[in-house]
């Protein structure tokens, strides 16, 4: 092999954390689709949509929401949620194991509502996912529904 060769071949081995036996790089974990779901209150019912959440270069998955609240309509609200997932996450997730998230949903009158939950996949690419929404200290959504990684 000519050394030019050789050396620009060692030089891409070794650049390359997957190609070296490192860590498989999280393209395929760009993009997440969440089913939409409801949860029951006092006499009434609250339903989420979530269009598909995309990663940002900080590790969050964002989007946009809506939340509609039957019979109750002039609580429904519109705005925007970020969800913290660590690329560590992301690759545990991968490999079978249940994690848990943080994140954050600031509605349209600029309200903040804390986010929690927990994913569980049943492959590396979909699973089951629970997310609890604060609305105020007196007050938690809970959202059971699923997750799923497509394909591009």
């Amino acid at each position: 092999m000519r050394p030019r060769l050789r050396a620009f071949i060692l030089f891409v081995l070794s650049t390359v954390p997957w190609l070296r036996g490192g860590e498989a790089p999280l393209t395929p974990f760009q993009r997440v689709e969440v089913a939409p779901t409801w949860t029951s209150i006092y006499i009434g019912t609250v339903s989420l949509k979530v269009p598909v959440l995309t990663r940002t270069a900080a590790g969050d998955f964002e989007a946009t929401y809506v939340a509609r609240v039957l019979p109750y309509f002039f609580y429904n609200e519109n705005g925007r949620i970020s969800i913290r997932v660590t690329d560590d996450l992301l690759r545990r997730l991968e490999g079978g194991e249940v994690v848990e998230f943080t994140g954050r949903a600031v509605n349209e009158a600029g309200e903040v509502r804390g986010v929690t939950g927990k994913a569980t996949p049943s492959d590396p690419r979909q699973g089951k996912i629970k997310v609890r929404v604060t609305v105020s200290p007196r007050i938690e959504l809970i959202f059971n529904t699923t997750y799923r990684f497509p394909d591009r």
